[in-house]
Formats: C-alpha cells, sequence, structure tokens
C-alpha cells in the first residue's frame, strides 16, 4: 500500500491537546473534530492540507492524553499517514485502531521540509522524498497490521472478520 502527498512538518511533543482542543471533546464526529484540528499549533494548517497529505513529526508525536480524538482528527481532516521518530504509545495504539498509518523514521524528519512530497510504502516501509530525491527507511507494516489499515481500523476489521467467519489456518 503506498501512500503520496505533501508534508506538513511539525518539530518535537506535539501534544493531544494541539491536535484537537480540549474545548472541542465535546464532538465526537469526525467532520466536526476535523474542523478544529491544529488549531492552536499552526492557525494555517485546514487551509494548507488536502487529503492523502502526510505529517513529519520530530520525537513524541500525540503525548498527552489519551483520547483518541487526536488520531481521529488528523484522518478526518485528510491526513494520510504520520512519520516520526516516535510516537507516544497510546496514540500509536489509537492511530492503529482507527486506521490512520504511522511510520518510526529516525532520520526521515531532518530531511523534510514542509510542501516537499513524499511517496511512503508502508508494506518495505520505505519512504520516499520525491522534492529531494531521499529515502528513508522505517519498520514496514507486518501482515496484520496491514490487514486492520486496509480495512480501515479495528471496528472495521473486526466487522468484516464477524461478516467471514474466521480464516483458515
Amino acid at each position: 500500500m503506498k501512500l503520496t502527498g505533501k508534508v506538513h512538518r511539525y518539530g518535537t511533543n506535539v501534544d493531544t491537546d494541539v491536535i484537537i482542543p480540549a474545548r472541542y471533546l465535546k464532538f465526537s464526529e469526525p467532520a466536526e473534530l476535523a474542523k478544529h484540528c491544529m488549531e492552536d499549533l499552526d492557525a494555517d494548517f485546514l487551509k494548507r492540507v488536502r487529503p492523502g497529505d502526510i505529517i513529519v513529526a520530530e520525537s513524541n508525536f500525540g503525548c498527552g492524553s489519551s483520547r483518541e480524538h487526536a488520531p481521529i482528527a488528523l484522518k478526518a481532516a485528510g491526513i494520510s499517514c504520520i512519520v516520526a521518530t516516535s510516537f507516544a504509545r497510546i496514540f500509536f495504539r489509537n492511530a492503529i485502531d482507527i486506521g490512520l498509518p504511522i511510520l518510526e523514521a529516525d532520520d526521515a524528519p531532518s530531511g523534510c521540509q514542509m510542501g516537499d512530497t513524499l511517496e511512503v510504502d508502508l508494506e518495505s516501509g520505505e519512504i520516499r522524498n520525491l522534492t529531494r530525491d531521499t529515502v528513508f527507511k522505517a519498520k514496514p507494516y507486518p501482515p496484520f497490521m496491514m490487514e486492520l489499515i486496509q480495512a480501515g481500523g479495528l471496528v472495521e476489521y473486526t466487522k468484516r472478520r464477524l461478516a467471514t467467519g474466521p480464516r483458515a489456518q
């Protein structure tokens, strides 16, 4: 599965309170959350973001509270993937659970700038910066996690499994 999009570049410790500010937690609909995504960190984010775009950040992306509103807001805003040197563990799990691919790649943030175009291959872990003609490597997704991502998250994956029955061993 390959994803291609423009880079939205951020630094370290991007916490869930700036991804979706707490004052909007009264909403649960993804489209409503998306309207306020990143507004306290990057006032122009929603003006620039296009479906398929990719966030590239440094360490500890998604730190802070354990709310799943943050990855939901990012996905609903059009973000197709997040690449960072590290993620807060709960954010990592919440992102996978809702079908938002995230990859850890130590060198990618230093080799990407706002507006660059990336191509991300989830199955191989290859991250290609098409603007700068550079390649970075992340750990590829194992088959089970690819199934979750391709299904659109844990809920959709489970619905499909229940509808089709268990896989043949």
